[in-house]
C-alpha cells in the first residue's frame, strides 16, 4: 500500500516519477512516435520511457483528463487527433494565458530562473541554426517548464500546458510549413524580456510569439 499524506497528496519522488513519465510520454506524442488515433499500449510505455508501470499509468490519467488522449468504450485509450479547424481558437485561449504567465514570471521569478529561462532560449536558437529538430523540441519544453515554474502560478499553468503540448504537436506535424529560426527568435524575444524584469516586454513577447503561430496555422488551414 502507498503512503499518503495527511494532504493528499503523493510523496515527491513518486510525484517527480509521473512528472517524468508525463514528460516523456508528451515527447513521443509531440513528435508523432504516437500518432493521433493510435491505440495507447501501457506496456510499450512502460518499455519505452523506462519507467514504472504506475508513474505511467498516472501519467496517462493526466493526459485523458487534460484532452491529449481520449478514453473511448470498448477500444480503450487512444492519442487525440490533431484537429486543424479548431486550431486557431485554440491559440486565441493559449494567447490570453501565455499574457498572464509571461507577465508573472518577468514580475516573480527568481533570478535563477531568469538565468534558466534565457539559457533555455539560446538553446532553441543554437538547435535552430543547426537544424537540429529534436534539440529544438527539448529546448522548448525545457523552456516552457521554467517560465511555468517562475510564473508562480499553478492555475494558468494547469490550463495552459494541453494547449501548449496541442500547439507543438501541430508544429511538428507540419514543420515543412514552418521556420525554425523565426521561432526561436520570438522565444527569445520573450525570454529576455522576463529575464529583465519588464513584465510589458513579456506581454509583447508572448504576443509575438502568438502571432507566429497563428501565422502559421493559418499557412497550414489555407493550404
Amino acid at each position: 500500500m502507498t503512503f499518503i499524506p495527511a494532504d493528499g497528496k503523493p510523496p515527491a519522488s513518486k510525484a517527480r516519477a509521473a512528472d517524468v513519465a508525463y514528460d516523456r510520454i508528451e515527447s513521443m506524442i509531440v513528435t508523432l512516435q504516437l500518432k493521433p488515433g493510435a491505440p495507447i499500449v501501457e506496456a510499450d510505455l512502460v518499455e519505452g520511457t523506462g519507467m514504472g508501470r504506475t508513474p505511467v499509468r498516472e501519467a496517462l490519467m493526466r493526459m485523458v483528463a487534460n484532452g491529449l488522449i481520449d478514453q473511448l468504450p470498448r477500444r480503450g485509450l487512444t492519442v487525440s487527433a490533431i484537429e486543424a479547424a479548431e486550431h486557431l481558437t485554440l491559440i486565441e485561449t493559449r494567447r490570453v494565458l501565455e499574457r498572464l504567465i509571461a507577465a508573472s514570471a518577468a514580475r516573480r521569478a527568481a533570478p535563477a530562473l531568469r538565468k534558466a529561462i534565457l539559457a533555455s532560449a539560446q538553446k532553441m536558437v543554437a538547435a535552430a541554426a543547426k537544424g537540429d529538430l529534436k534539440a529544438y523540441m527539448l529546448a522548448d519544453q525545457a523552456l516552457d517548464h521554467v517560465t511555468h515554474e517562475a510564473c508562480r502560478n499553478r492555475s494558468a499553468v494547469a490550463a495552459v500546458v494541453p494547449l501548449v503540448i496541442k500547439c507543438r504537436r501541430f508544429w511538428y506535424a507540419f514543420q515543412h510549413e514552418g521556420d525554425i529560426e523565426q521561432g526561436a527568435a520570438c522565444h527569445v524575444q520573450l525570454a529576455e524580456a522576463i529575464a529583465a524584469a519588464d513584465a510589458d516586454a513579456a506581454v509583447a513577447g508572448a504576443d509575438a510569439l502568438m502571432d507566429y503561430l497563428e501565422s502559421f496555422a493559418r499557412k497550414v488551414i489555407d493550404g
